[in-house]
């Protein structure tokens, strides 16, 4: 039998319905809009694609929306010169500069730069150690809408061995932190892990954030396992052509796993939707909103 699919594009409509909805709360109580900038470097095809669905989202949410585009000549001081007229903006509650930069931009000072209160990536350093020792912080997006779909699949996920194959700061690492945290045994695997296939096996929960297309076969997953897929990766098709693909091999893990997440379709969408969750959050904790109370 097929696993269930994770349908990630409607499980992220109903966060964005929520999102809307805390939105016009903040607007009407408080007279809080939340405020979401996106700094775009350069004219990569894939980050204008995403730039442009998250303004969408934003927009589409109530919030404020505001787009900076500089050109793949920027230099990084112009950059930096953004970040920190956003940080002082009290309008803008969120800022994401979209990554890759440009070589001649060191990512790790743009990151550092961001008021980590505004820091709606979860990358800056201060966030990271904070969810790394249990304390509030912005979670990364992707992590985040991970173990989402995770608890409203599984509901409680205390006990399960759970395997991260990915060891990056941007998904591996805080994916591992966050499901320690939900009381999960937790491996994080690698491409240089020995025996990787039998390591992916003993987990009910398996997490491929790699980055390398359909690396992971079907027959490394463990039967009625949960797998979530966060790699995306563009391969030539016959006619020229390309498609998505992700880390797992989705035909042949799909006939073995309990459940499932498509490439494309799967953690994709949830990644903007949690953006969006982000930005709620930065702004009640700028303006010292409770925010668990947004929807009582």
């Amino acid at each position: 039998m097929s696993a269930h699919i994770i349908d990630g594009r409607e499980f992220s409509a109903k966060v964005k319905d929520t999102v809307a909805k805390q939105v016009a709360v903040l607007k009407d109580k408080y007279q809080v809009t939340p405020g979401l900038a996106v700094v775009l470097v350069g004219e990569d095809p894939a980050s204008q694609v995403y730039v442009r669905n998250k303004n969408h989202s934003t927009v589409e949410a109530g919030m404020k929306s505001e787009e900076i585009k500089l050109p793949d000549t920027a230099t990084e001081e112009e950059v930096l010169a953004v970040v920190n007229r956003l940080n002082e903006d009290d309008s803008i509650h969120g800022i994401l500069v979209q990554l890759p930069l440009p070589d001649q931009i060191d990512e790790t000072a743009v990151i550092d730069a961001i008021s980590p209160e505004k820091d709606v990536d979860g990358f800056h350093v201060i966030n990271t150690g904070r969810q790394a020792v249990g304390l509030p912080a912005m979670v990364p997006c992707t992590p985040r809408g991970c173990i989402m779909m995770l608890q409203d699949y599984l509901g409680d996920l205390s006990g399960l061995n759970a395997v991260v194959v990915g060891r990056s700061n941007i998904v591996g690492k805080p994916m591992a932190s966050l499901l320690l945290e939900q009381s999960c045994t937790v491996t994080i695997a690698h491409s240089r892990t020995k025996d990787l296939p039998d390591v992916c096996r003993r987990a009910d929960i398996l997490v491929a954030a790699v980055g390398r297309p359909e690396m992971i076969k079907g027959d490394w997953v463990k039967p009625g396992a949960t797998v979530i897929d966060v790699g995306i990766n563009r391969i030539p098709k016959e006619d020229g052509k390309t498609r998505l693909v992700g880390d797992v091999e989705f035909e042949t893990a799909k006939e073995v796993a309990g459940a499932i997440t498509p490439v494309p379709g799967g953690v994709g969408p949830m990644t903007i939707a949690c953006l969006l969750a982000n930005t709620i959050t930065a702004a009640c904790r700028i303006h010292d909103v409770d925010e668990d109370g947004l929807l009582l």
